[in-house]
């Protein structure tokens, strides 16, 4: 018997098991968990947008104040 045989012959006899109960609510669990898992994922992505605009803006405001480009005053 080769291997590929015994191979097949070894899922033959798992799928001739009796299959385990599932929980009735198991699917419902699922989903429920999917969309809390979703609104969790989709809060802390705007979140996320809105710090990266809040630094964005305030580097500008920054830069408009303090004009980092220009040299600074000589002292007389």
């Amino acid at each position: 018997m080769s291997a590929q045989d015994r191979k097949e012959d070894e899922v033959r006899r798992m799928m001739d098991l009796a299959h385990p109960q599932v929980p009735p609510e198991l699917a419902a669990r699922a989903a429920a968990r999917g969309r809390r898992i979703l609104r969790t994922r989709r809060a802390v992505e705007a979140v996320t947008w809105v710090l990266l605009l809040i630094a964005v803006v305030a580097f500008w405001v920054w830069v408009a104040i303090e004009q980092p480009w220009s040299a600074p005053p000589r002292d007389p």
